[in-house]
């Protein structure tokens, strides 16, 4: 998930909430009732490595919703998507504690 602030640091919990510039209910990538930071759930190998591509048409690079300078979080557990039913599912989807977390940035090669 994306977060609101680009602040790592307390074991990620001062990133905040997820990045919710428009007031939704947690969901899923492809719900158009969703947070911007809603990212779905990605599976680790057994040496805990994630490789992924994602492409989301919420997501932007630029503008007062841009997520460059936020963190991005990864969870212990599997996101419900905000369908779990339990009382943190339309808020977090109950994915529990936050394992790590990085800072977006744009990079740009020296030529």
């Amino acid at each position: 998930m994306i977060s609101e602030f680009g602040d790592t640091t307390n074991g990620c919990t001062s990133a905040g909430g997820h990045f919710n510039p428009f007031n939704k209910q947690h969901g899923a990538p492809n719900d158009e009732n969703r947070h911007v930071g809603d990212l779905g759930n990605v599976i680790a190998s057994a040496g805990g490595v994630v490789k992924t591509h994602i492409i989301d048409k919420k997501i932007t690079l630029s503008g007062p919703n841009s997520v460059v300078g936020r963190s991005v979080i990864v969870h212990a557990d599997i996101d419900d998507l905000g369908k779990g039913g339990h009382e943190f599912s339309l808020t977090t989807g109950n994915a529990g504690a936050r394992l790590a977390c990085g800072i977006i940035g744009t990079f740009q090669p020296k030529l």
